[in-house]
């Protein structure tokens, strides 16, 4: 047999890096995390779109234990960091353990041997007691279904996979979709373009993001180690109090100054198409101080007709038709498919597609039953607030079960099937207690498992609650094999 690893890790952005790091705190060395692309970062080595940034105040989006107090602005652009998880992977001497280029398709459990083999796009066989899959939710892009798409002459790619090589100086550029990533690139392209042409299904909310980059003297005050603590429990107190969406009177503050902003576009039917009637949080929130301005600007048109197809030239709608030297799709990702990006299957030979034929679900977005030994960072039902806040609660429960498998010399341990079963019913109940997440706003796409409905992305507390439901005790959760 070839070398049996301990811990394999799957993905190499911040969920594996942070994990990888913890289980070197423990003295656990031999693992190895199996990275799709030519470097760690993840979400953010991948998204190199022009305007990329974080939503989430950078002195809150970074690791507990390793605070960042050179930060240049509140929120961080991609560039910046990318560099500081490439400073975390250095500092942490994770080098040793990467293994780049190498896309894992298949991830099978033996219950004879009670270890996993996961295979790579090159037909590798990599073998490993415990996975950690830190694949996160934005994994597998979403092209639309729109006919035509590939009979375009012209340029054309995702955002998601920003082509760099594709000048878009004076050229007419057309943008399919209008959400997290249109909302940050266009402001930042349209200066460059002939025309910018922006295709919208349905209007967001975007809400003030004041980014003014720190002074030297903010910087100074900073570097105290006591000041940043108190910047970063502070916004922590923020997202913590916002992102239950419950607080009506925060609600109706975030509306009213979303609507100060679209009333700065001068053309009343643009202003009328731009403003969102459902409530804020139905869709995930954006933020921006710059979006809606470039509306003023006579190279920018919305266009809300529905696209019947793309041709040879452009896009026809059901009342127009564009011709466009550029398409750039802004049309996101999978968000409901999860450890379902690669072919896995447990014990007994069941596979995660047909356990999770209702949907993703997990004990906590971590463990799911059938599939021992087998730990998810940014799974099901936990996007909330500051996502690394969260992976860091999920790597240090996913930490107590890897000890514990390894003092009480445990073959493996698997999820009661009772417990999955009483948690998801529980955590539905409170998700349809949040009423922004019932309105129709088209959510379904980004929330919910089109199979079964039930929505399977978010976590309906505060992250205040996640860290307490993570707990200390697993007592009566797993069964076990010695």
């Amino acid at each position: 047999m070839s070398h049996v690893y301990d811990v394999a890790i799957i993905g190499a952005g911040s969920s594996g890096i942070c994990a990888a790091i913890q289980l070197k705190k423990i003295g656990l060395e031999n693992f190895i995390i199996l990275e799709k692309g030519d470097d760690v970062g993840g979400t953010w080595f991948w998204n190199r779109y022009p305007g990329a940034e974080c939503d989430v105040q950078s002195h809150l989006y970074s690791f507990s234990f390793e605070p960042n107090p050179s930060w240049t602005q509140p929120f961080a652009g991609q560039q910046e960091i990318l560099t500081y998880l490439k400073h975390c992977a250095e500092k942490y001497e994770l080098s040793k353990h990467l293994k780049f280029r190498c896309l894992v398709t298949d991830c099978n459990w033996s219950d004879e041997m009670a270890y996993w083999q996961l295979i790579s796009g090159e037909d590798e066989r990599i073998t490993a007691k415990i996975v950690i899959s830190a694949l996160g939710m934005f994994n597998k892009i979403v092209w639309p279904k729109i006919e035509g798409i590939n009979k375009f002459k012209g340029e054309l790619f995702h955002s998601a996979r920003w082509d760099h090589d594709v000048s878009l100086k004076n050229k007419n550029v057309g943008v399919v979709g209008i959400a997290a990533s249109a909302v940050q690139f266009a402001p930042e392209i349209c200066n460059e373009v002939n025309t910018l042409s922006l295709y919208q299904r349905t209007a967001n909310w975007v809400v003030p993001k004041p980014n003014v980059p720190y002074t030297k003297a903010e910087l100074a005050s900073l570097s105290d180690e006591e000041n940043l603590r108190q910047s970063r429990n502070k916004v922590f107190e923020q997202w913590d109090s916002l992102c239950t969406f419950q607080d009506k009177s925060i609600m109706a503050e975030i509306e009213r100054s979303g609507l100060e902003r679209i009333a700065e576009v001068q053309d009343p039917v643009v202003r009328s198409q731009l403003t969102p009637n459902h409530p804020f949080g139905c869709k995930r929130p954006l933020f921006s101080d710059k979006f809606y301005p470039i509306f003023n600007r006579k190279n920018v048109e919305l266009i809300c007709d529905p696209i019947k197809s793309v041709t040879g030239s452009g896009i026809e709608t059901e009342k127009c038709t564009k011709k466009h030297d550029v398409l750039i799709f802004s049309t996101g990702f999978e968000t409901t498919t999860y450890l379902n990006a690669i072919n896995v299957s447990g014990r007994d030979g069941i596979n995660l597609r047909d356990a999770w034929d209702d949907g993703p679900q997990a004990y906590l977005g971590i463990t799911t039953s059938g599939f021992p030994n087998l730990f998810m960072l940014y799974g099901p039902n936990t996007n909330q607030g500051c996502i690394l806040y969260m992976i860091e609660k999920q790597v240090e429960y996913t930490i107590r079960q890897i000890t514990r498998i390894r003092k009480q010399g445990l073959r493996w341990i698997d999820l009661d099937p009772a417990v999955q079963k009483q948690f998801n019913e529980k955590i539905q109940q409170e998700i349809s207690q949040v009423d922004v997440w019932q309105a129709s706003c088209g959510n379904d796409f980004y929330y919910r498992a089109g199979n079964s409905g039930r929505l399977v992305t978010q976590w309906p507390n505060s992250m205040t609650a996640y860290d307490k439901a993570i707990g200390s005790s697993d007592e009566g959760i797993y069964l076990s094999d010695a």
